[in-house]
């Protein structure tokens, strides 16, 4: 059963800039000049997605010298996958089950 907390991450993911971002850090950590230039969004723009992301818990921030690093954080992912797999088998099940209308 998905959770308030699912939902949160859910709508976190849903903008096609930070579905990008998260494509591109699934691949290799990267600092924000590395997303800039990969993403051709404003730097306050990008800055303010991944504040989201970072609140919703998909990012965690890594510091080295004057940049910050981002990485995913994959058993954040694994866990909304294992509750879509949930659902999947749910609607499987329940495929053929249909209430009668009163």
């Amino acid at each position: 059963m998905l959770t308030s907390v699912d939902a949160d991450l859910i709508r976190a993911l849903a903008d096609p800039l930070r579905l990008r971002i998260v494509t591109l850090l699934a691949k290799e950590t990267l600092c924000t000049t590395h997303l800039v230039e990969e993403t051709g969004a404003k730097q306050t723009n990008l800055s303010n997605h991944l504040k989201v992301l970072r609140e919703a818990g998909v990012v965690d921030t890594e510091p080295c010298g004057r940049y910050t690093y981002y990485k995913l954080r994959p058993d954040v992912l694994a866990r909304l996958a294992d509750r879509f797999a949930e659902l999947a088998g749910s609607a499987r099940n329940a495929a053929d089950t249909k209430r009668a209308c009163p």
